[in-house]
């Protein structure tokens, strides 16, 4: 219990943030199409994500790498809290698009900071366990985050359920200043911080990935699966309602089996994380999401849609944990922030090249073909992605790239 009193912390923390971040998220969105009473409006605060990783990801790992990471995740909450709260007084004005924009770049730094906060903390035998672990914790503020919306909703406004998010964030911010340090509280390389750096980081990261060559490849990989998820998403809606003429309570319910399928694979995960092995679940699990779109992306009726929705979430909830733990265990902690910011600002370049492109393909063709086109290309790279980690010479090859690398 001891080991675990500062993992079940920071898990705490991560809870209350998340479950503010649907509160955000829901809140936000009407808080602007009852200001602006236009959908556009509202499609605008999901294209600033993206744009936010654009902007963030080329500077911030050498940032994430240089300061004291807990500081930073409690800094980066509290400047995301001290936002929200300022949104309410800003909502019909274009100014709220900025503090959004911000909202998203604090977002952005935050999600590698603490993946390598994480690595620094948890043990190397017990990261899948955590991993599983916040898995189970982002679930479950999938189904209890709008729900504690709703009821935020029925006491007063959208804009009460704003301070409410922005004091989780105070509170989660809080909770991270009782976990250990773990590092120095300046930067540890220089005193200054300049473009120089920058660029003598981005070579840093392309020396490290033509080293560890095989290992850069499956992260590319599983990279590519989760932007052709976010691609093939974004007609969720259009191909549920046009495509199965399905009401909107029952795209509603359809929605609800995906995030239960993903609790459940959560659980799963959670509770056999010992028996199972990183690289399979990374594997295996990407390939059962391809083959759960597919069956979406075929269906006809309900029921189909709905066991492939099922599919895909339960095994994404295998798949993201593999993935974490790989990520953990075999990119160097002293690079992690670089590695994972400038490759996050390639991820976002294809989710806005492949989002486009879909989207085209449906206005130009259909939805139907566009979806199954996007489904089939993802299917091919899981296999890719299996065949890669299946190779007997897989673990020959990651101790190699270590090597390389402590060389």
């Amino acid at each position: 219990m001891k080991k675990w009193k500062d993992p079940m912390l920071l898990l705490s923390g991560i809870g209350i943030s998340s479950i503010g971040g649907w509160i955000y998220l829901i809140a936000l969105n009407l808080i602007v199409l009852d200001e602006w009473g236009s959908p556009v409006a509202v499609v605008m605060l999901y294209v600033l994500k993206p744009a936010a990783a654009l902007i963030t990801n080329g500077w911030a790992g050498s940032l994430i790498d240089r300061v004291n990471k807990r500081n930073l995740l409690a800094a980066l909450d509290f400047f995301r809290a001290v936002l929200i709260a300022a949104l309410p007084f800003l909502a019909a004005d274009w100014w709220m698009y900025v503090v959004v924009l911000f909202i998203n770049m604090g977002s952005a730094v935050f999600y590698p900071a603490s993946m390598a906060y994480i690595t620094t903390l948890i043990p190397k035998g017990n990261r899948q366990r955590f991993n599983a672990l916040r898995g189970l914790v982002g679930s479950g503020a999938f189904l209890i985050g709008p729900g504690v919306a709703g009821i935020l909703f029925l006491m007063g406004t959208p804009d009460f359920a704003l301070y409410m998010n922005a004091l989780a964030l105070l509170l989660s911010g809080v909770i991270t200043l009782f976990l250990p340090k773990l590092e120095g509280d300046s930067l540890n390389e220089t005193s200054t911080f300049d473009w120089e750096i920058i660029k003598e980081d981005w070579r840093v990261v392309w020396g490290f990935s033509k080293r560890a060559a095989y290992v850069m490849i499956l992260y590319i990989l599983f990279t590519c699966m989760l932007v052709m998820t976010a691609a093939i998403d974004s007609l969720e809606a259009a191909f549920s309602k046009d495509v199965l003429h399905l009401s909107n309570s029952t795209y509603g319910y359809l929605v609800s089996i995906a995030g239960g399928g993903f609790v459940l694979g959560s659980f799963l995960n959670a509770a056999l994380s010992h028996k199972l092995h990183h690289m399979h679940l990374m594997g295996l699990g990407s390939v059962i999401v391809s083959v759960g779109y597919i069956m979406y992306a075929c269906s006809h009726d309900f029921l189909t849609a709905a066991v492939g929705f099922a599919l895909l979430s339960f095994a994404l909830a295998f798949a993201t944990t593999g993935f974490e733990t790989f990520y953990q265990e075999h990119i160097p902690v002293e690079i992690m922030g670089r590695v994972g910011s400038l490759y996050g600002l390639l991820e976002g370049v294809l989710v806005i090249l492949l989002t486009v492109l879909i989207g085209v393909g449906a206005e130009g063709v259909s939805v139907r073909a566009a979806v199954v086109a996007g489904s089939l290309v993802m299917l091919g790279m899981t296999l890719v992605l299996w065949g890669a980690l299946r190779k007997n010479s897989w673990k020959k090859q990651l101790n190699y790239n270590s090597e390389c690398y402590n060389k």
